[in-house]
């Protein structure tokens, strides 16, 4: 089984065995290696409850088209970013299905250098292939099979991004979801001296605690409350395939991203003035002003990680942040991470030597930001002339991704979703006031 649906912008992603089973999994890894043509390429997988059948029917399809394939067996998605590159191999892909519920499959897959391969980059033909029901032909030479053990170079690898002997004895409640954070994080707190509340480490694809998405604000409650009853000095939860990490301060308060990426650059430009940072379009002003104060050179892109890497390629940016909690280093190929974010940020309280709350309390005082409110509309691109019309007389207008609007003192990103028809806004102004009144304002005529 293999449903055209499962192929969307960034991966690929299904419900199993209905939209997705052992065939169609294999039929992947085949046109992965037929239409890319590499020769040597790691798979790995979470720990879904499908996930070890649906990883060897892809290793078995890449196999059988020709490829050399590393087995890495269970790892975090950002692992097999890290072995795709370090080790030069022509690509890669981990079976998961990141932060959705426990009946999804999926697959993240990589070219050369953890280059995403996404809907504008090659998905869609290995879906034509895939799907062409063409019948597979055993080439001459079918690849071979290896075990390959990553963890240990990967864990030096995270390490190498904070001065371990900096970080002081803070107490940390990890929420790891049941998700692969459990297992990635436990071989790195070995080498800090921090107090680690670990809850749900098991990984366990069939998620007994809440579903491991930490962007929903019901599966948020359990790290707000843990972090408040253990008087911890902050709080983290990772989602299901531990690329992704949240914040929670020493006041049980959330972290928004570009809070989180207004002091995760400042941090990577203490050890490299001057250095270029991307952030995203959606993100507070915290971001580029955080960033110039620091030294460094913000750079605006469009949503979504096969932009943001592509940029930090063109650019040598060393880092780069959105406001859904994804972090991108250069000296990690690149690519997200859910480990070193959480590493600089214990780095970061731990030089400050004062609380989350106080180091965040000058960005919540400057800037009021709404946050992403989602509206389901009947015509995206009509509604965004609308805006546009509206809204050309009172700011800078930009097409960069959806319509931006920036005034002195506020400014909104409308944008529409890739896979519904819905328009996302995020708006920000310099009062409460200000930012609730333009809030309501342009909601209404996106509602209307």
């Amino acid at each position: 089984m293999l449903r055209p649906t499962v192929f969307k912008a960034y991966d690929i992603r299904g419900i199993y065995p209905d939209e997705i089973d052992e065939e169609g999994a294999e039929a992947v890894g085949r046109a992965y290696v037929e239409q890319f043509e590499p020769r040597r390429i790691a798979v790995g997988r979470d720990m879904r409850i499908s996930s070890l059948d649906m990883q060897a029917a892809v290793i078995r399809g890449a196999v059988s088209a020709g490829a050399d394939v590393l087995d890495l067996g269970l790892i975090g998605t950002e692992m097999l970013y890290f072995a795709v590159g370090s080790l030069g191999l022509d690509g890669g892909i981990t079976v998961t299905a990141s932060h959705n519920p426990k009946q999804y499959t999926g697959m993240k897959i990589v070219r050369r250098g953890a280059l995403p391969v996404g809907g504008d980059s090659g998905l869609l033909d290995v879906r034509d292939r895939a799907i062409g029901g063409t019948a597979a032909v055993p080439v001459a030479d079918a690849g071979h099979v290896e075990q390959y053990d990553v963890w240990p170079a990967y864990v030096e690898r995270v390490l190498s991004f904070v001065d371990a002997s900096a970080v002081r004895p803070l107490r940390v409640v990890i929420d790891a979801a049941n998700g692969m954070a459990g297992a990635m994080l436990s071989p790195v707190l070995e080498q800090l001296p921090v107090e680690a509340v670990r809850c749900y480490f098991e990984p366990d694809g069939s998620f007994p605690n809440h579903e491991p998405n930490p962007l929903l604000p019901e599966n948020r409650e359990f790290i707000v409350r843990k972090t408040l009853e253990e008087s911890a000095d902050l709080g983290v939860a990772f989602d299901g395939d531990g690329d992704r990490c949240f914040f929670v301060d020493d006041t049980g308060e959330f972290v928004p991203g570009d809070f989180a990426t207004a002091l995760l650059a400042q941090s990577v430009l203490e050890k490299e003035p001057g250095a270029k940072v991307i952030y995203d379009v959606r993100a507070s002003w915290a971001v580029p002003e955080a960033i110039e104060r620091a030294g460094g050179v913000p750079l605006v892109n469009r949503v979504g990680h096969a932009f943001i890497k592509h940029r930090m390629r063109k650019e040598d940016a060393a880092f780069g942040g959105e406001v859904s909690g994804h972090y991108y280093f250069r000296d990690f190929t690149q690519a997200d991470s859910g480990v070193v974010p959480f590493l600089v940020m214990l780095e970061l309280v731990s030089k400050r030597g004062r609380p989350l709350s106080e180091i965040l309390a000058p960005l919540r005082e400057r800037y009021f930001i709404t946050g992403e409110l989602n509206t389901p509309v009947s015509d995206v691109a009509l509604k965004l002339q609308e805006l546009k019309e509206r809204y050309a007389s009172e700011g800078r207008i930009s097409h960069l991704d959806g319509i931006s609007v920036d005034a002195d003192d506020w400014h909104f990103n409308v944008r529409p979703s890739n896979t519904e028809p819905l328009l996302r806004l995020n708006l920000e102004a310099r009062s409460r006031e200000l930012m609730e009144r333009k809030r309501d304002e342009v909601l209404q005529l996106i509602r209307s």
